[in-house]
């Protein structure tokens, strides 16, 4: 029998499973444009300072195999920004393209709401149709289109951006 999922705050004992997750697109990827792998030691105090920001860093479990995570971070620091979020979310190779990414961000965008936020924001390095068709699924929309922003593995990567109006 399959244990149940949960999804539940990230805790700093979480760090090694989600290096092990965000470090593979790290290495295998353009989902994100960093380019050495993160440390555990590193990632807990990413999952701190999102909590000490107020703001959520959730993690989605199956009995201890934790499949995903999903997290907001400020926009940008001027105080006029401070209702917009950047939202991220990560799941493990073999979770993708089941659901569990939906739920997992259907809870970060309750939390972001209980929290008063205006607006989230979602970064997607293209192509990236899995995690468009996610974005859209869920009521964000399509507003800006960078091309060739980033250099990762000796191309030229665009990055897109949709939003969704939270308090709607």
């Amino acid at each position: 029998m399959t244990p149940p999922r949960i999804i539940r705050p990230a805790r700093a004992a979480d760090a090694g499973a989600i290096c092990a997750i965000y470090n593979h697109y790290v290495a295998t990827t353009i989902i994100s444009f960093e380019e050495a792998p993160v440390t555990e030691a590193e990632m807990a105090q990413r999952i701190a300072a999102v909590a000490d920001a107020d703001l959520p860093w959730l993690v989605m479990l199956e009995g201890e195999t934790l499949l995903g995570y999903a997290y907001a971070t400020k926009w940008r620091v001027r105080a006029a920004y401070r209702y917009s979020v950047e939202s991220s979310i990560y799941m493990a190779p073999e979770s993708a393209g089941q659901g569990a990414g939906r739920l997992l961000y259907e809870a970060l965008l309750a939390a972001l709401r209980e929290r008063g936020l205006h607006l989230v924001i979602g970064g997607i390095a293209q192509p990236n149709e899995a995690s468009v068709r996610l974005h859209e699924r869920l009521g964000f929309q399509k507003v800006a289109h960078f091309s060739e922003v980033g250099l990762k593995f000796g191309r030229w990567i665009d990055v897109a951006y949709w939003q969704l109006k939270l308090n709607r």
